[in-house]
């Protein structure tokens, strides 16, 4: 007997669907120098929740600037923190004095263009 798929995933791994599309359309969006946090893209969207989005990135955010998506603490993608904060020196995104994090309050990006 074949296993069915849940009905939010698509059967070819590769496909998008539409949430996926939807987040990377929203990470696309962010400026340089500008970020969201992974439950701000959820709200944007008024869809999922900060799981949702960071597996989307996971699975397929490499075409993306994933390194403007973190944790609402500024803390940089897990696993992916050297090379997001040099995007995030060279984009000019406002830090934290630790150097380790991002300033939320100055870099968190509305959701306007």
């Amino acid at each position: 007997m074949a296993s069915e798929q849940p009905p939010d995933t698509p059967d070819d791994p590769g496909t998008l669907d539409d949430y996926a599309d939807a987040v990377l359309g929203v990470v696309e969006r962010i400026p340089p120098g500008r970020v969201l946090a992974y439950g701000d893209v959820a709200e944007l969207l008024g869809a999922g929740g900060p799981r949702q989005v960071g597996r989307v990135l996971a699975r397929y955010g490499g075409a993306v600037p994933w390194w403007r998506v973190l944790r609402a603490d500024g803390s940089p993608p897990p696993g992916h923190e050297v090379r997001a904060l040099e995007e995030y020196r060279a984009e000019g995104t406002p830090l934290r004095p630790d150097g380790r994090r991002v300033d939320m309050r100055r870099a968190r990006w509305d959701g306007r263009s």
